[in-house]
């Protein structure tokens, strides 16, 4: 059950905050900025209101949320830190004593059954564009628009790999902490006999867990709560588990990931726009539509895009030369894919890095060849060839590839002449003018996986992805805003 309106809790001490947390502290300011009482109106509807055991505060619960974005923790150490830094209970809303705190599991709880079916992205995204604009943050009419991709959870290893890893990270937090402990553990397994790295692992937490000193130091805690886990499931599973949702993509033509590609619009002042989140073998350029429109949605006067090649697709130019809903698309030209036309052109998307096209399984071409000759009165083509022996056993083979044939490619038409206009563009001063702010992108996206641990997905599937890309963006514009105020 739900109370109408939030609990506000009285206290004798409530002035030692005015003592403690300085007046320039980060919890403090983003409190005194945002109203977040957004957050129960749009999560009321979750809740009973009128049977059943009374349920945390939906602003309180989505703060431990923020709190685990800012500082990069887990649930239990949000919760256990919430317990004696007053910073973190000023936040929260709780008075100074107070030392009945939620249980982790609720957190957990919260994300999957409250959160769920939110479209949290754009709301949070929305609501911070909002404040830049009402405090007159954002003056420019330029979005810069690029992808930044994040490994899955879901572990590529075997479970002896991942279990070798896990005590490699734990022993080395140890190290750290206490050298000399080192003569104390257990002799490390060397072979790959999973029974072996199970009874190695066992012991190594037996004896770790009896060391009051190491556990109550915060890093060998944190790698501890994690060999655990990994322990817990494979005891129980004898395997990893998998993410349903993630995909192959491609940052080179040698390079790759497994996760998915948060793709970014962001202004000139670097507060994100807009955001979309794909599996990881997904094109850039065809998510620019939905950016702009975002965008726009959230306020921003749109009137010129900033990109790299891979939002210069024909769409893309088409878009950009609409009358009423146009804009100077400021992203040059790549003859392998904005001259001409494609077959198939929704199911097979290029890599701009690795100057290869990648099929809808997440297959990356191994070659390519020209075909055609010039001033011949038909027009050139690219082929693109891909590796049969992976055709044959793809499990979205129907349709793509025909049984027994030799060999599997897929054809580009040139067509230079339909993007003259494009072509001519970047040739001029005011294109390469616009375009040296491109930089600014690349460094926000480092910042949310640097700074804000979007490098790797905290949960399984997409939507619990578009949920952490959610909260770690609207963590990313408070900051700015903070910033330029």
């Amino acid at each position: 059950m739900l109370p109408l309106q939030q609990t506000i809790q009285f206290s004798d001490y409530s002035n030692l905050y005015d003592l403690i947390i300085p007046h320039d502290n980060l919890l403090r300011r983003i409190n005194d900025l945002i109203d977040f009482t957004f957050i129960h109106v749009e999560l009321v509807d979750k809740y009973c209101l009128d049977n059943g055991r009374t349920a945390e505060c939906p602003i309180r619960m989505f703060k431990y949320l923020l709190l685990k974005t800012i500082y990069d923790i887990s649930d239990v150490d949000v919760v256990e830190r919430s317990r004696y830094d007053m910073s973190f209970k000023y936040f929260l809303g709780l008075s100074p004593e107070t030392t009945d705190l939620v249980n982790p599991g609720s957190l957990c709880k919260f994300r999957k059954l409250r959160l769920k079916d939110k479209d949290l992205l754009n709301l949070l995204i929305g609501k911070t564009v909002a404040i830049a604009i009402e405090k007159g943050i954002i003056k420019s009419k330029t979005i810069i628009v690029d992808a930044t991709h994040t490994a899955s959870r879901s572990n590529p290893y075997s479970p002896v790999e991942i279990l070798k890893l896990r005590s490699t990270q734990l022993r080395k937090s140890i190290y750290d902490a206490d050298d000399s402990a080192k003569d104390n553990l257990p002799v490390k397994n060397e072979d790959d006999d999973l029974e072996h790295e199970l009874d190695y692992t066992r012991g190594l937490l037996d004896v770790i867990s009896s060391n009051e000193m190491l556990i109550n130091i915060p890093k060998v805690k944190e790698r501890l709560n994690m060999l655990k886990e990994v322990l817990s499931d494979i005891e129980d599973h004898y395997t990893t588990s998998k993410d349903g949702d993630a995909r192959i993509g491609h940052k080179s033509e040698e390079s790759s990931f497994f996760g998915y590609k948060t793709h970014i619009g962001m202004s000139d002042e670097r507060i994100i726009t807009a955001a979309t989140v794909t599996s990881g073998e997904k094109g850039d350029g065809p998510q620019l539509p939905e950016l702009i429109k975002q965008s726009r949605l959230n306020g921003m006067a749109v009137e010129i895009v900033v990109g790299d090649t891979a939002y210069s697709g024909k769409d893309n130019i088409t878009l950009s030369q609409d009358e009423k809903e146009g804009f100077e698309l400021v992203a040059k030209l790549n003859p392998a894919i904005t001259d001409g036309t494609r077959k198939e052109e929704n199911k097979f998307d290029f890599n701009k890095d690795a100057g290869m096209f990648v099929c809808p399984a997440g297959h990356m071409a191994i070659r390519k060849a020209r075909q055609g000759k010039k001033n011949q009165g038909k027009n050139q083509a690219m082929v693109y060839y891909f590796d049969v022996g992976k055709c044959t056993n793809c499990s979205r083979k129907q349709g793509c590839y025909k049984q027994g044939a030799k060999s599997k490619s897929y054809s580009v038409l040139i067509k230079s002449s339909e993007h003259q206009s494009q072509s001519d563009f970047q040739q001029t001063n005011r294109f390469k003018e616009m375009a040296r702010v491109r930089y600014k992108i690349e460094a926000k996206n480092a910042e949310l996986k640097n700074v804000l641990g979007y490098d790797r997905a905290v949960s399984y599937g997409i939507d619990c992805m578009r949920m952490q890309g959610a909260i770690t963006i609207f963590v990313a514009n408070i900051k700015r805003i903070l910033k330029l105020s």
